[in-house]
């Protein structure tokens, strides 16, 4: 059965994967560390040579924050100092991963990107089945993207040396919990593979 996937890059946003981000003190460290920007880079290339959709989704809230959760631990400081505010520098995918102008960019006020947006129907308006996860946090928004669209009928991969989170050892319990809903696989081994199932169509119809 082929595949038909599309690229989700999650929250890889300066406010987050800058160092001038307000949030750089969440995951850089591991980001650089891990090489997550370079993966993302190259699957974003592999995927564009292969003709599969590219969607960003970045977190934010309007000006004003009348969408932001005031009840969230995880969203509390985004009231201090007008974080991840939309339509600024901060929630602006990161300048190596930039989208083209046909990609679509998702804009979401909580972890989960399936909540109150409209990616459920841009993924099927794209006829997908299959989601290659990259992104960070590993234990948040991958976590969330996954278990969600598990329940949504597609089948998740996360290309893992593409993500990461505030330390190795979380990123790790991260991957635990997704391989109960998801396949955990590298940039390579699931682009790669989307490569050799396109070659053996074309072969078939020759």
């Amino acid at each position: 059965m082929t595949r038909r996937p599309a690229l989700l890059v999650l929250d890889l946003i300066n406010e987050i994967a800058h160092p001038d981000g307000k949030y750089n003190d969440v995951c850089l460290d591991q980001i650089e560390s891990r090489g997550v920007l370079g993966h993302a880079r190259r699957a974003i290339d592999h995927a564009r040579e292969r003709g599969i959709p590219v969607v960003y989704v970045v977190v934010g809230f309007s000006p004003g924050l009348p969408d932001w959760s005031p009840v969230s631990p995880l969203f509390t400081e985004a009231a201090d100092g007008d974080r991840l505010i939309l339509g600024t520098w901060g929630t602006e995918v990161h300048d190596s991963l930039k989208p083209e102008a046909h990609d679509p960019v998702i804009a979401k006020r909580r972890i989960n990107p399936f909540l109150g947006t409209h990616l459920e129907l841009t993924l099927r308006s794209l006829g997908v089945d299959t989601l290659l996860l990259t992104g960070v946090t590993t234990d948040l928004v991958i976590l969330s993207t996954a278990r969600e669209a598990h329940d949504l009928d597609f089948h998740v991969e996360v290309l893992e040396d593409a993500t990461a989170t505030s330390s190795p050892e979380l990123h790790e319990a991260a991957l635990t919990l997704l391989r109960r809903t998801a396949e955990v696989t590298t940039v390579d081994a699931a682009l790669g593979r989307v490569r050799a199932a396109d070659d053996n169509v074309t072969e078939e119809k020759e």
